[in-house]
């Protein structure tokens, strides 16, 4: 349905509400500051100075927190293509944030344009990399140029979500918005000054901080450093309850398991009053549930209305002029239709979206059911040979890192017999002579193959829905496909955190 039900204002970067909670001042878990297994203090100086955070931060701007669960993954609309990449399987997924909207031009551009700030002086071809590729929208066919020239620039398109956006590139966006959204902490909470001259290798970057390598202005407010023997003032670490975690894109998952809101088919969900019934009535077809239709049910005045954006049939791409069905020919503002049960937004058609996934046909089969996901690349941070400290960063600012090697790996311990530290093939079936992944020769899949999900404005109603799966090359990019960012939630999988005596029953 056509509306527009989010104000876009506050879709921009920093302006969402921050999902903050506040350890317990019970049983020494941070708040007393005493420790209940020593009795020291914590945060004394005359007792050895152990910090340990009052407070801490979950979730960032932009994001909606998505409590995780049980849910069948795989396909519930009928295989057409008699293709099995998709079989109903039961898999976990732990508590998650994710965008409530697609990445949209607006936001795009404002990363192109740091990185044009920062970089371009000197490194002129790394921004370049990061410009969508507008020719995606050519087709020999088709009189496209006008999107070409200006979907992407062009005020018009400001909150529509960008596309010709690849694999490769949604993941760069999704670290240089980390950095930015942690460096703005550390700025409000007085650990470091504006400094809208970062350039090269004096971008703020998490890593490099974390490891003592960027500096930057130091605000008036630093953190207090209660070792005795410390400096009085010192950095932030990710003890102290700052820093967010990564905003990176969602695992397959994650995507399938949010964009069906499954949470709204409990009939008795928890509340601070009840448990919460551990039951689902019915399965979703499509991010809006009902499993018949595309079209709005209730009978009101948007009765019959689209719910999403996508082509109806041959050449029908909005209906007719005075009862235009979706009012989208291309894809349409981030905000538009109604969001599902979750509060998210466009998670069928309008753009395909990214998935964090390596593309296998057999992963019903070959990943686990806790947390499932193909595409882990081990990698660890650079030493010096001659003291094994950390290698200095790099002309971007950056951290150098590389893959673990095979010692390494088998250090790992239960994870020996991965024996590499590039798992993006590992038990996928390809020795067998009915998997042959011989990229160019008998296969079109190889480790770069990643998945997008969700249906697009040029797509037919099946593939809105969320069990459906397709693949592109890491370094392809189309004017279907766009994208979101998630973040992990760090411990409590819902509620506020508490004291470590939270959710358990004291003796009486």
């Amino acid at each position: 349905m056509k509306r527009s039900l989010i104000s876009m204002g506050l879709l921009c970067i920093g302006t969402a509400t921050l999902f903050s909670a506040c350890s317990s001042r019970k049983g020494g878990a941070g708040g007393s500051g005493v420790s209940n297994k020593t009795g020291w203090n914590y945060n004394d100086p005359k007792l050895g100075g152990f910090d340990v955070a009052k407070s801490w931060s979950l979730g960032g701007p932009g994001l909606v927190s998505i409590e995780g669960g049980r849910f069948t993954m795989g396909q519930t609309e009928e295989d057409l293509g008699d293709e099995h990449v998709s079989i109903p399987r039961t898999v976990s997924v732990s508590s998650f944030f994710m965008d409530e909207t697609e990445v949209a031009n607006v936001h795009y551009r404002e990363y192109t344009y740091w990185m044009t700030r920062a970089y371009s002086a000197d490194y002129p071809d790394l921004v370049a990399k990061t410009l969508p590729d507008t020719t995606a929208w050519r087709d020999a066919l088709s009189y496209n140029e006008p999107m070409v020239e200006y979907y992407f620039r062009h005020a018009a398109y400001t909150y529509y979500p960008v596309v010709g956006v690849s694999w490769n590139q949604a993941n760069a966006y999704c670290k240089w918005r980390t950095d930015r959204v942690n460096e703005m902490r550390l700025i409000k909470t007085g650990q470091l000054k504006k400094n809208p001259n970062q350039v090269n290798e004096d971008v703020y970057n998490d890593e490099a901080y974390l490891a003592g390598q960027y500096e930057g202005l130091a605000g008036g407010n630093r953190k207090k450093d209660f070792d005795p023997n410390g400096s009085g003032k010192r950095s932030v670490n990710y003890s102290d309850g700052i820093l967010l975690p990564a905003y990176r894109l969602p695992t397959e998952a994650e995507w399938e398991y949010a964009a069906l809101g499954l949470k709204a088919n409990n009939p008795e969900p928890a509340t601070t009053r009840r448990r919460g019934e551990e039951v689902i009535t019915n399965r979703n077809t499509y991010p809006w549930g009902d499993p018949n239709t595309t079209r709005y049910g209730i009978r009101n005045s948007y009765q019959g209305e689209f719910l999403a954006n996508y082509k109806r049939g041959a050449g029908d791409n909005m209906g007719i002029a005075g009862g235009l069905n979706d009012n989208a020919d291309i894809p349409s503002n981030v905000g538009a239709f109604m969001p599902n049960s979750l509060g998210l937004y466009n998670m069928a058609g309008n753009v395909n979206e990214w998935v964090l996934d390596t593309y296998r046909p057999t992963s019903h089969q070959d990943v686990n059911d806790f947390r499932p996901f193909r595409g882990n690349v081990y990698k660890t941070a650079v030493r010096n040979p001659e003291d094994g400290s950390l290698q200095e960063k790099d002309s971007l600012g950056q951290l150098t890192k590389r893959d673990l090697d095979s010692l390494e790996v088998a250090a790992m311990g239960n994870n020996y017999r991965m024996k590499k530290s590039d798992v993006r093939n590992y038990n996928d079936g390809d020795t067998l002579s009915l998997y042959v992944y011989d990229y160019g020769r008998t296969s079109l899949i190889n480790d770069d193959s990643k998945v997008y999900k969700g249906g697009s404005w040029a797509d037919r109603a099946y593939w809105l829905a969320p069990g459906t799966r397709r693949f592109m090359q890491a370094n392809r990019s189309s004017s279907t496909i766009g994208f979101r960012c998630a973040m992990d939630r760090l411990g409590s999988p819902n509620g506020t955190p508490g004291n470590i005596f939270s959710g358990k029953r004291k003796a009486k």
